[in-house]
């Protein structure tokens, strides 16, 4: 059953604006509890599981390439469907059965699960804090639990950078991507958002595995994630503005650097966050015994410290409270 409209204006038009507001803001004051996380863990583990058996049941090693690819696009449309069709339904029951601010409520609770506003900040302000309170040692350790290239290659300003980076990239897959499709679809919105992050993460690697498996995953999530990438990078620059920082080195190292980046998305929040801290992000990196060769995003320092990161933080606390007030204007808009 479909929501009812809110008072005087479609439901289309004011409601995924409001719930995606309400959810920003529900998220980033109390993130996603403990006790809640240990008594049901996460919708995304719920996500990781299924791909996790649907990868085991239908990506056969002897099996040729272009059948391996059409298990993994059918692995795709299974995912998205189990991930988006409870969240329509939910949506439509909180509406049909419950007062409409109490669904609203509801709602947003259910999408504030699908953000990472406040628990990317607690992981990577525990990069500043390894590092002050461990030294190399526990910076490394830290900064392993965030990305995935090798701890042992990385010296003090590599673990800083990775910090760095980590907070740009994950600014727009764990924050602004779904915040945009929740603006876009609502509860369904994000949650195939969220199910097609998942899957890029876990399959969509350039591996022996997953080269075919893994393809129709890598490519739509670097399509879904093209407009908040960019967004994302606005919101930075502004924030950068606000804050006093470069915004004008921000927008140039867009300008400039986005596009060299190996990612069609991730090269546009890391120049943006670059140029406004003054630093150079990206470039060749080490992910367990290989190595990557990158364009360097900024032109200012390599040498990252914690004073960087902290910096990053602020930054990204302004750019993420920026962008809610932005939606929540917008829906104020609409209901007027």
């Amino acid at each position: 059953m479909l929501p009812r409209a809110l008072p005087s204006v479609p439901a289309t038009t004011l409601f995924p604006l409001l719930l995606t507001a309400a959810a920003l803001l529900a998220e980033g004051a109390f993130g996603y509890p403990d006790a809640l996380f240990r008594a049901i863990r996460h919708p995304v583990v719920w996500i990781g599981a299924l791909l996790s058996r649907l990868d085991r049941a239908l990506n056969r090693d002897a099996a040729p390439s272009w059948q391996r690819k059409a298990a993994g696009i059918l692995t795709l449309i299974c995912v998205l469907v189990a991930s988006a069709g409870p969240a329509a339904l939910a949506q439509g029951a909180a509406f049909a059965w419950l007062p409409r601010g109490v669904a609203v409520a509801v709602v947003a609770l259910l999408a504030s699960t699908l953000l990472a506003q406040r628990s990317l900040f607690v992981h990577v302000r525990a990069v500043a804090d390894g590092l002050d309170s461990g030294g190399l040692a526990g910076g490394r350790a830290a900064v392993s639990k965030i990305v995935g290239r090798n701890p042992e290659t990385l010296d003090e300003a590599a673990v800083a950078r990775a910090a760095i980076e980590s907070l740009a990239e994950n600014f727009s897959d764990g924050v602004v991507a779904p915040a945009f499709w929740c603006a876009v679809l609502g509860l369904p919105g994000i949650a195939a958002y969220k199910a097609a992050n998942t899957a890029d993460s876990m399959i969509g690697h350039r591996t022996p595995r997953h080269q075919a498996f893994g393809w129709a995953a890598a490519r739509f999530d670097d399509a879904i994630n093209l407009p908040a990438s960019r967004l994302s990078a606005v919101w930075l620059i502004a924030a950068a503005v606000l804050l006093g920082a470069s915004g004008r080195g921000a927008a140039r190292s867009v300008w400039r650097d986005a596009k060299k980046h190996r990612s069609p998305n991730a090269g546009w929040p890391e120049a943006a966050m670059a140029g406004a801290l003054g630093l150079r992000l990206a470039g060749p990196r080490v992910y367990g015994t290989t190595r990557i060769e990158d364009a360097w995003m900024g032109d200012g320092r390599a040498e990252a410290t914690v004073a960087d990161i902290r910096r990053a933080l602020r930054l990204y606390r302004a750019a993420s409270v920026l962008q809610c007030a932005v939606v929540a204007t917008l829906a104020l808009i609409a209901r007027s």
